[in-house]
C-alpha cells in the first residue's frame, strides 16, 4: 500500500538519508510536502526528485528563489513559519519530522494528527516539551516511531517484553572523540578536535554534544518520555564499534540488544514502515568480520554534562529544557573559541542550579517550553562572561 509522507527537514543529514530511502522505494511512498531551512536550490532539487506536492522553506527571504527554482514543476511553494506549519499539517500518513533544534518544535508538534505516524527525529520535542508533546500525542492517537538509532533499537527490544519486566534500558555511545583522552588533554581541546566524531557525521553542534556526551544525556531525557521509564531504569554503555545500538536487560536476567551497521538509512526505513520492513540494498553486518565488540563505563568526571543531564532527568519539570538551553549557548561559545571545552558543563551547571533555586514550573504546553528555553538562553548569555577567555 502506497502511503503519504512529509519531510520536515528534508535537506538535513536525516533528510537527505530519509530521501535515499524514499527513492529506493519509489511504490511505497508518495511524497506529499518537503521543508527546508535557508537552500532554497537544495529543497528545490529534493522536490523535484520526490515528485513532492508542496515544498516549504523556513527562511521566508528564500521564498522567491525557491518558487523560481520549481517554475514549470506543478510544485507548489511557500516560506516563512506560516508555510514551514501548513506543510506539516498537510494530510500525510507519515510525517518524518527531522528539523533540528528548538525550530523543529513547534512544527513538529503540528504535524500531530489523529491516526498519523510520526517518526520523531527533533530531540526538542521531547527533552524541551515532553510531558506536554507525548500527553497530545496520546491524546490525538498518533503512533510516535523513534528514528535515532540507539531509541530505534530500545524500540524494537523492548517489543520482546513487558514494560514492567524492563530492568534497565541502555543506549550506546561511541565515546566521542576525546574517548581515551585524559582531562588534562581534554581541557586544551579544540573546537575542531570536538567535532571529530570517530564515526557519525552529525553537524559540528551534535559531534561537539557527543564529545561532552552531553547528547547521551539527552537521549536518556528522550527515552523516558518514549517509553515510560524512569531515570533508574535508564543507563548508557560506551560502546566505540558502534554496532549494538541499544540494549533491554529484563527482570529474569535475559537481554534483547539491537543491532546494526551505523547507518542512519536503516532505523529510517525502520520509523518510516514500522511492522512492516523495507528491504534496503545496504551492506549486512558480519560480525565474524568484525570480529569483537568492546563495551566500557562512562567516565562521568571527565566527562560531567551527561552527569547534568541525569541530574535533570531526575529532577523533571523545567529542568530538561533548562539543561538543553544553556548547553547550545555554551557550546556555541565553545565552537566560536569564547570558552574552553570544560567550561561548557560550568556554565550549564550554573544556569541549571540558578533555575532550580527558583523551582520554575515544567512547561504545560508547547509555547511554554518555547518561552521557557528562550528564558533560560538569556540566563545562559547572562552568565557567559563569567567563562569567556
Amino acid at each position: 500500500m502506497t502511503r503519504s509522507l512529509t519531510i520536515l527537514g528534508a535537506t538535513g543529514s536525516i533528510g537527505r538519508s530519509t530521501v535515499e530511502v524514499v527513492l529506493s522505494h519509489r511504490d511505497e511512498f508518495r511524497v506529499e510536502a518537503v521543508v527546508g531551512g535557508r537552500d532554497a536550490g537544495a529543497l528545490a532539487a529534493t522536490a523535484r526528485r520526490l515528485g513532492a506536492r508542496f515544498a516549504a522553506l523556513a527562511d521566508e527571504r528564500g521564498g522567491a528563489a525557491l518558487k523560481d527554482a520549481l517554475s514549470g514543476s506543478g510544485i507548489a511553494a511557500g516560506a516563512g513559519t506560516g508555510a514551514v506549519i501548513e506543510a506539516a499539517e498537510r494530510d500525510a500518513d507519515v510525517v518524518l519530522a527531522a528539523i533540528s533544534g528548538t525550530a523543529g518544535l513547534r512544527p513538529t508538534h503540528a504535524a500531530l494528527k489523529p491516526g498519523r505516524r510520526l517518526a520523531l527525529a527533533n530531540k526538542e520535542s521531547l527533552v524541551c516539551a515532553g510531558a506536554a508533546f507525548m500527553a497530545d500525542a496520546r491524546r490525538l492517537g498518533v503512533e510516535i516511531m523513534p528514528v535515532d538509532s540507539e531509541h530505534n533499537a530500545l524500540d524494537q527490544a523492548l517489543a520482546a517484553g513487558r514494560n514492567g519486566d524492563v530492568e534497565t534500558a541502555i543506549i550506546t555511545a561511541t565515546g566521542g572523540p576525546f574517548r581515551t583522552w585524559p582531562r588534562e588533554r581534554i581541557a586544551k581541546a579544540s573546537p575542531q578536535e570536538a567535532a571529530a566524531h570517530p564515526v557519525w557525521s552529525m553537524g559540528n553542534k551534535i559531534n561537539i554534544d557527543s564529545a561532552t556526551l552531553m547528547n547521551k544525556g539527552l537521549e536518556l531525557i528522550e527515552a523516558h518520555h518514549l517509553f515510560d521509564l524512569e531515570a533508574e531504569r535508564l543507563a548508557v554503555l560506551v560502546h566505540p564499534e558502534a554496532i549494538v545500538h541499544g540494549l533491554v536487560q529484563w527482570s529474569d536476567g535475559a537481554v534483547t540488544a539491537g543491532l546494526a551497521l551505523p547507518d542512519m538509512k536503516v532505523p529510517i526505513a525502520n520509523a518510516l514502515r514500522h511492522h512492516e520492513r523495507l528491504p534496503m540494498a545496504l551492506p549486512r553486518l558480519d560480525l565474524a568480520a568484525i570480529g569483537r565488540l568492546t563495551f566500557e563505563r562512562p567516565d562521568e568526571t571527565r566527562f560531567p554534562c551527561l552527569s547534568l543531564a541525569k541530574a535533570a532527568l531526575r529532577a523533571g519539570g523545567a529542568m530538561p529544557a533548562v539543561l538543553n538551553a544553556a548547553n547550545e549557548i555554551a557550546v556555541g561559545a565553545f565552537m566560536a573559541g569564547s570558552i574552553g571545552f570544560y567550561e561548557i558543563s560550568e556554565c550549564v551547571e550554573n544556569v541549571c542550579s540558578t533555575f532550580a533555586r527558583r523551582n520554575v514550573s515544567g512547561p504545560a504546553t508547547v509555547l511554554d517550553a518555547l518561552a521557557l528555553d528562550q528564558e533560560a538562553r538569556e540566563a545562559a548569555r547572562r552568565a557567559l562572561p563569567a567563562y569567556t577567555h
